[in-house]
């Protein structure tokens, strides 16, 4: 299905420019050219066998395949004078078996549906345009990689916002525990206790306290008793 390196011979090339000309015509359809190419030269070319319409239909395929992804029946049916739909079936079930295309026949909607293709040959006219292809794509990979470092750099600065914040509040919190720490020492000196055992006392209080107010209120309670009983004996 490559004919290029042919046409490139020096004794290839001899032929356009002899008696064998329509030979050296028919070899280019075949490198770039379409069935429907053949067709509108067929009166002055060399007549096809069976297989070479089909490999040239096939080729046809594929250059329809470069710029359709989604190629209706009714074009192909036009491009490769097929009769029928089983016809047209039969060719693109036997060009993917030759490895030609992959695809899927969506019957229901009428239509070929490729996932890949082989290349073709390349005229010489085209490779200023594959040039400009291929250069627009680099700089749309340079303008999204440009937006993939600028991401990675916010992303950079927000990381060592979010470190330098958290020092932050680390120290801040160790200057407030040495702040209690010196605060509770000067007043565990000032009433000449241990500090740790007054910040213990700050927090709970010191036990036997509420033991010391229950009794208060008992003994309250029967000296209030007691003179009740001395009162009606007097009585």
């Amino acid at each position: 299905y490559v004919f290029g390196e042919l046409l490139d011979m020096p004794a290839v090339r001899e032929l356009a420019d002899s008696e064998f000309s329509p030979v050296f015509r028919l070899l280019t359809i075949f490198a770039y050219g379409t069935y429907a190419d053949y067709l509108a030269e067929a009166a002055n070319l060399p007549p096809l066998t069976e297989a070479q319409k089909n490999k040239l239909r096939h080729l046809s395929v594929v250059t329809l395949a470069a710029k359709i992804k989604c190629i209706p029946y009714s074009v192909l049916l036009e491009q490769l004078q097929l009769k029928n739909v089983r016809q047209l079936e039969d060719l693109v079930i036997e060009a993917v078996y030759a490895d030609v295309l992959r695809g899927s026949l969506d019957q229901r909607n009428q239509r070929l549906e490729v996932d890949y293709s082989i290349g073709r040959d390349i005229r010489r006219e085209e490779l200023s345009t594959i040039t400009r292809t291929l250069q627009e794509w680099c700089q749309g990979c340079e303008v999204v990689l440009s937006g993939i470092e600028e991401q990675v750099s916010r992303a950079n600065q927000h990381k060592e916002q979010q470190l330098a914040l958290k020092q932050q509040i680390e120290s801040e919190v160790a200057n407030l525990k040495k702040t209690i720490k010196v605060t509770t020492a000067a007043a565990a000196a000032a009433t000449s206790q241990d500090p740790e055992q007054h910040l213990t006392e700050l927090r709970e209080p010191a036990p036997g306290t509420n033991q010391r107010q229950a009794s208060k209120k008992t003994s309250k309670a029967k000296g209030l008793r007691g003179s009740a009983k001395i009162w009606s004996k007097s009585n």
